[in-house]
C-alpha cells in the first residue's frame, strides 16, 4: 500500500525544489482563529500534509490559541509547533483554490476582490469559552471533515487509496 509520504516524495521528486507551490492550496476560516480554524489547520496537515499547503485564518483574530485547543491536539499527538492565531490579511489567497469556512458568518467581504477559488461552508459549532469537553466534540467533528469530506472535495481519494 502506497503511503502519503510516499506519494509526496515522488511529486518531489518529479517537481523538482518548488513542490510546495504544486501543491493544492487549503485555507479555513472561523471567527477568532483561536479555536475550530487552527484545529482544522492542524488536523489537515497532519493527516495531507505532504498533499496540501494549508493556512487558517479568523474574521476577527483573537491574536492567541485557546489552552484547550491546544490540549485537544496534544490529545491525539497532532503537532502544533506552526500554529498561531492570524487574520485573513495575512492569507495569500492568490495561491489558495479552496477555502472551508468553519462559521456562518459571511466571508465574500473579507476575501480580495477576484478570488477565483472555491468556498465550502460546513459550520462547526465553537466551543470557545466552554469547557474540554465541548472542544473535544469540536475536533472530533472537524477531524471527521478532515479526514472523510475535505479528501472528496478534493479529490484526494484518486491519490491515495489507504484513507
Amino acid at each position: 500500500m502506497t503511503s502519503c509520504k510516499q506519494i509526496a516524495a515522488l511529486d518531489d521528486t518529479v517537481r523538482g525544489p518548488d513542490a510546495e507551490k504544486g501543491k493544492t492550496g487549503v485555507v479555513f476560516v472561523c471567527y477568532g482563529n483561536s479555536c475550530r480554524s487552527i484545529m482544522a489547520e492542524a488536523l489537515t496537515v497532519h493527516y495531507w500534509g505532504e498533499l496540501l499547503r494549508v493556512a487558517s485564518a479568523g474574521i476577527a483574530p483573537l491574536g492567541r490559541i485557546t489552552a484547550h485547543t491546544l490540549e485537544v491536539l496534544r490529545e491525539m499527538d497532532v503537532s502544533i509547533d506552526s500554529l498561531h492565531s492570524k487574520g485573513l490579511s495575512e492569507i495569500d489567497f492568490e495561491s489558495r483554490q479552496l477555502i472551508v469556512s468553519l462559521t456562518r458568518s459571511p466571508l465574500e467581504p473579507f476575501l480580495p476582490p477576484g478570488f477565483m477559488g472555491k468556498i465550502i461552508r460546513r459550520h462547526v459549532r465553537d466551543p470557545y469559552g466552554e469547557d474540554l469537553s465541548s472542544f473535544r466534540q469540536a475536533r472530533d467533528t472537524i477531524t471527521r471533515m478532515v479526514t472523510k469530506e475535505l479528501p472528496l472535495w478534493l479529490n484526494l481519494d484518486r491519490k491515495l487509496s489507504f484513507r
